[in-house]
């Protein structure tokens, strides 16, 4: 959708898609699936890869000249920690732009939303993208732009658990007061729930475990592709009205007795 930009921090992609890179049975697996998705922002997990391409890397997966990287701060369970990733990206001449993730519990991975609005702040004074991951929640989705984040990025479940969006609702009250990007992370688990992200009027979805973890995970990137478009055009199109009753498809006024 050439003439339906995705805008983030003043860069203009095609794909509404971004995809993480963990979790595939191999690097040609995780190549082949990063091309079949149309993707053009991939996360990478710094703390979790090897960051010497040429060695097995990763890296050695993700061409330079067709994705734009995101590094990312996951397994990281406190401001200090999250900072420490973000600086390393940066010393490896990666890019400004960083997906902050601070984790608050081991078993749900929810967010550490204290611990991620501190990050965010001092991140942001630095000269850092902030793309935060954190919870539903409205009120801190406002803190976090208000901090200075390029985008927020409230979860639709748990990290892989693929539960898809569990309130809708909530998404729609941050949606309608963000100025931001909002970018659905997290939870996603088929192509519908892609489709109704975008239909709710999200401006991009994140997923890894959706894609690698289906039976077919290059078919799976393919329909998510495909599930995040169909959303968008969805939402440009604007769906019909909701009834309680019955609507005739065709015109009951000129019918011969």
């Amino acid at each position: 959708m050439l003439d339906d930009p995705f805008v983030l921090a003043g860069r203009r992609f095609t794909s509404r898609l971004i995809v993480g890179t963990g979790k595939y049975r191999d690097l040609d697996q995780t190549r082949e699936a990063l091309a079949r998705s149309g993707a053009e922002i991939v996360t990478v997990a710094l703390r979790r890869i090897e960051l010497k391409p040429g060695q097995g890397s990763l890296l050695d997966a993700i061409d330079p000249k067709r994705y734009a990287l995101l590094p990312n701060t996951a397994g990281c369970y406190d401001a200090e920690e999250a900072i420490r990733t973000c600086h390393l990206a940066r010393e490896l001449g990666m890019t400004d732009f960083v997906k902050l993730e601070v984790i608050g519990d081991r078993r749900t991975l929810f967010p550490d939303v204290e611990e991620t609005l501190r990050a965010a702040r001092i991140l942001v004074k630095e000269g850092f993208v902030v793309l935060p991951y954190t919870n539903d929640d409205p009120v801190m989705a406002r803190k976090l732009e208000d901090a200075g984040c390029a985008a927020v990025m409230p979860l639709a479940a748990p990290i892989g658990s693929g539960l898809g969006i569990r309130n809708p609702h909530n998404l729609r009250i941050i949606l309608e007061s963000a100025k931001i990007p909002v970018i659905v992370d997290a939870g996603v688990g088929t192509a519908s729930d892609a489709a109704v992200a975008m239909e709710l009027g999200c401006h991009a979805v994140l997923m890894n475990t959706g894609i690698a973890g289906a039976r077919d995970p290059l078919l799976m990137a393919e329909a998510m592709r495909d599930g995040v478009i169909a959303g968008r055009k969805a939402f440009l199109a604007g769906r019909m009205p909701r009834r309680l009753h019955a609507a005739a498809s065709s015109p009951e006024g000129g019918l011969l007795e």
